[in-house]
């Protein structure tokens, strides 16, 4: 038994799946269709059979009715003829046989019968070399037993001309089930051969453009194979959206990282040759090289930053958005001491608290405060705010700067963008960026907008658990 498992399970495994689906299907229809003929087949020669039954019953119960001279007699010889009954009576005593022969056999059930001591019943046997039926019977208030034979040839040869019959249907119904299941794999796993094939081509060009091609028709009508190929698409559309957004990343980091260590290998090739500068040049150049490293520092943090597309949750706790923002604001202002920072908390978000990683928001609190207050003009007020709204917390940071220009609002938030008003200012054009991955992991959402009377007006809504 073990060695007869492992080899269909060999099987299993060499076979393709469109081979063992046509196969089960076709065996499925099959031996359905062999049970029908084989059912057709008991039910035709029971019924064949049953009605020369019924005959004999009818003709015996038609003898006994016409017959008035009782007494043992042998059998005639209309057993010979096809439509033609015989019969013949027989007493329960064998003394009272007739001296002629009879002509169908008598044994001890027919004496039985002819006395009472049991019921009627059917015989077949061959009479006169031609196969019969018989029909023992007891004559009502006489020991004696009627027997009743007809020839059986002719139901025997239409049982078997329909045994014939039904075996070449049985056999066709085999070869088109055969065909239906040959059919039915093949239509019915076009989807997964083309799901097969666009996943061999990913993988042997590795471009996730391909798509599988989807059947026409309403939704409503998808099979479970087309929702599977929907599906699959869907993966392969995000697939192709992240490997885009990071070969962007990487191009747009490796062309950002290319202007500071240039001047980062400029600077130290001028120190190297420390010897030949004066003390201000060598002081000046040790001073760049140090900025040009915090850069090149911050930078690559960044993008370590961006890199993560979720927030670990083991570090995800209760955290209060106005403590943060506080903190954040408190922050801000000893970085940017020639600007104004005020803060405006509703006592009904004071103590709110939602689930995040405290570390991370304070980042997205601190890139928004350090935006707005690049922007700032010296002196200028940066206004901060929170309050509750339906289902969660709004959180606004407003400056009173230029303002974001309409054609620079679809792209505040991508990497490495930088607005022309913002080119000439510190900065890699992450911040935003990171702050947008940031609320988005915690299932926030970050928008800008131009502010009433100028400057720009960035909103963060906070869901409420």
């Amino acid at each position: 038994m073990t060695g007869t498992r492992g080899l269909g399970a060999r099987w299993r495994r060499r076979r393709p799946l469109r081979a063992r689906l046509a196969l089960a299907a076709s065996s499925a229809v099959a031996v359905v269709a062999v049970g029908i003929c084989a059912a057709a087949f008991v039910i035709l020669d029971h019924q064949m059979t049953r009605q020369l039954e019924l005959n004999l019953t009818q003709t015996a119960a038609q003898a006994i009715r016409d017959r008035h001279d009782w007494g043992p007699t042998p059998s005639d010889t209309l057993c010979q003829y096809p439509a033609s009954a015989c019969i013949q009576i027989v007493p329960s005593d064998p003394a009272k046989d007739p001296r002629k022969r009879y002509v169908l056999p008598v044994s001890d059930a027919t004496r039985q019968v002819a006395d009472g001591r049991r019921a009627a019943f059917y015989t077949k046997l061959t009479v006169a070399g031609h196969p019969v039926r018989m029909l023992t019977t007891r004559l009502a208030d006489k020991d004696e037993a009627v027997q009743v034979a007809q020839r059986s040839d002719t139901v025997d040869r239409g049982v078997q001309q329909a045994a014939w019959a039904l075996s070449g249907v049985g056999g066709a119904g085999v070869l088109l089930a055969a065909a239906l299941g040959y059919w039915v794999s093949r239509t019915g796993l076009a989807p997964v051969a083309r799901l097969t094939a666009t996943a061999e081509r990913i993988a042997a060009t590795r471009d996730a453009r391909h798509r599988i091609e989807l059947p026409a028709g309403p939704p409503a009508r998808e099979d479970e194979i087309t929702r599977l190929a929907t599906s699959f698409n869907t993966m392969l559309g995000e697939l192709e959206q992240s490997v885009t957004a990071q070969r962007r990343l990487v191009a747009d980091a490796s062309h950002e990282l290319r202007t500071p260590l240039t001047a980062l290998r400029t600077n130290a090739e001028l120190l190297a040759r420390a010897d030949r500068l004066t003390d201000a040049q060598r002081d000046r150049a040790s001073a760049a090289l140090g900025r040009q490293l915090r850069e090149v520092t911050t930078l690559v943090n960044d993008l370590i930053e961006l890199a993560r597309d979720e927030e670990p949750q083991p570090l995800v706790e209760q955290v209060r958005p106005a403590a943060l923002l506080e903190h954040a604001v408190g922050a801000a202002g000893e970085h940017w001491p020639e600007l104004t920072f005020t803060t405006a908390i509703d006592p009904a978000a004071a103590d709110a608290t939602v689930p995040g990683v405290p570390a991370r928001l304070a980042r997205l609190l601190s890139n928004l405060l350090d935006n707005a207050a690049k922007f700032s003009p010296p002196g200028g007020p940066v206004e901060t705010a929170l309050s509750p709204v339906p289902g969660a917390l709004e959180l606004t940071v407003r400056d009173h700067g230029p303002g974001i220009e309409a054609g620079d609002l679809p792209h505040v938030f991508d990497r490495f963008y930088r607005a022309k008003a913002a080119r000439a200012l510190p900065g890699s054009g992450l911040g935003l960026a990171m702050a947008r991955q940031i609320a988005r992991a915690h299932g926030a959402d970050l928008t800008a907008e131009q502010a009433p009377g100028g400057g720009a007006l960035f909103r963060l809504r906070i869901p409420l658990p």
